[in-house]
């Protein structure tokens, strides 16, 4: 791979994780407010579990994204030798 693609990569994953962040706070508005309106107890006890699951699968995937980079700025380094 050439330098370039492992540049880009950087530049897209780091989009990627922008897109995720943004992603986990529309999730979280989401489910506040629905947590809020909800009428039984159990069904807000619902919406907390989902809004937690959520929030864990959103930074799960930045964890990730954030792996990737590194591997690719490894990678670059290692080419640049």
């Amino acid at each position: 791979m050439t330098k370039e693609y492992y540049k880009k990569k950087i530049i897209d994953l780091r989009a990627d994780i922008a897109k995720e962040k943004e992603a986990k706070k529309r999730d979280n508005e989401r489910y506040a407010a629905l947590i809020k309106g909800a009428s039984s107890p159990s069904s807000k006890a619902s919406y907390r579990k989902s809004k937690i699951d959520a929030a864990a699968r959103h930074d799960r995937d930045i964890e990730r994204y954030k792996r990737q980079i590194e591997d690719a700025k490894e990678a670059l380094a290692r080419l640049k030798k």
